[in-house]
This record gives structure tokens, C-alpha cells and sequence, in this order.
């Protein structure tokens, strides 16, 4: 039996979650950003 599509849905898996993981920081990261902007002015 051949393992290769395993493990390349694994890898595929691990990108996917760490693009996500990456995406949904970015954003809260610029949503906190914008709110310290907004309590200076």
C-alpha cells in the first residue's frame, strides 16, 4: 500500500491550518492596532 496520499493530505492539512492561523493573527493583530490608533486621538 502506497502512503504517499497520506502524507501529502497531512502536509496539505498542516499548510492549510498554519495560512489560516497566520490570516486570522494578521487580522486581529490590525484590528488591535487600529483600536490603540483610535485612543490616541
Amino acid at each position: 500500500m502506497d502512503h504517499t496520499p497520506f502524507i501529502v493530505a497531512a502536509y496539505a492539512v498542516t499548510l492549510l491550518a498554519t495560512g489560516a492561523l497566520l490570516g486570522i493573527s494578521w487580522i486581529r493583530m490590525r484590528r488591535a492596532e487600529g483600536a490603540i490608533g483610535k485612543d490616541r486621538t
